[in-house]
């Protein structure tokens, strides 16, 4: 198997393992929508609290939160974003790699 061949078919574990954990703003129940940006579907309501694994980031709809104006959104699952205004991250940029 050439070096290619390798790094093609250990890329995903790779990125679940680049993927790294933040909380959400304080006291704030956080809407998980189907898509990056407000248009797109709430599919379920995170709790007050939580702590959200961030797979990759997509620019989408700009957002006013806790954490200033972005228009980075937050893939926290499949087919799961959150606004990353309300993720503190500790960085007003992307922290980890675009989703594809």
């Amino acid at each position: 198997m050439s070096e290619d061949q390798t790094l093609t078919t250990t890329a995903e574990p790779a990125a679940a393992a680049a993927a790294l954990r933040f909380p959400t703003a304080p006291g704030v129940a956080l809407n998980v929508r189907s898509g990056p940006g407000t248009g797109y579907g709430i599919i379920r309501v995170l709790p007050a609290g939580s702590s959200v694994t961030i797979f990759c980031q997509s620019p989408g709809t700009t957002v006013t939160g806790p954490y200033g104006t972005s228009k980075i959104w937050d893939n926290i699952g499949a087919g799961e974003f959150v606004a990353d205004a309300y993720v503190h991250t500790g960085s007003d940029g992307y922290v980890t790699g675009r989703c594809a």
